[in-house]
């Protein structure tokens, strides 16, 4: 059985912020295999669905035929080579898309053993502002939250206090 219970802030504020803009009658794309935070999503209400893990970068199949009314995209454009490519390629007038942003005091994340794994872009707000607005969208909404961690130095003490999420919600016009 599902509890109202989120394994850790961003998922919460990530939820809070959809409910505040997507109603639960609204069809879901979300770009990204099944995770748990599609699984909130859907206990949530949201009609669901994901893409396959197919490379968004070179295959946008997935996203220009679906019927769904809107697209979700949390943590994935870092990963992606050509996020512009697949922004254009949405159909439908609503998007909520969340990405870590650029510390400066820390290095974008790079798994050592998975080549899939990797943050290609971390951006900083402005960046994504303007990827959003050259492929059509404009935003409606944006938010952004820390990512303390429980852990001792000079980093920990900095995410207490520096923004590592954004999250937008855009319309194209």
């Amino acid at each position: 059985m599902y509890e109202k219970t989120y394994p850790n802030k961003r998922f919460k504020l990530t939820l809070q912020f959809l409910q505040k803009h997507i109603n639960t009658s609204e069809s879901i794309l979300d770009l990204g295999i099944k995770n748990p935070f599609s699984e909130i999503m859907i206990s949530e209400g949201y009609a669901v669905e994901n893409t396959t893990g197919e490379d968004l970068d070179e295959n946008q199949s997935a996203i220009e035929n679906s019927s769904t009314e809107v697209v979700t995209a949390f943590e994935i454009f870092e990963h992606l080579l050509s996020p512009y490519e697949v922004l254009k390629s949405i159909k439908t007038n609503k998007l909520v898309i969340s990405v870590p942003l650029k510390l400066w005091f820390a290095p974008a994340y790079r798994s050592k053993t998975d080549m899939r794994d990797r943050h290609y872009h971390e951006f900083e707000d402005w960046q994504l502002d303007w990827l959003l607005e050259k492929t059509g969208w404009t935003i409606k909404d944006r938010q952004q939250w820390t990512n303390p961690v429980n852990k001792l130095g000079i980093r920990p003490i900095l995410r207490r206090f520096t923004p590592r999420y954004y999250i937008v919600y855009a319309e194209r016009v």
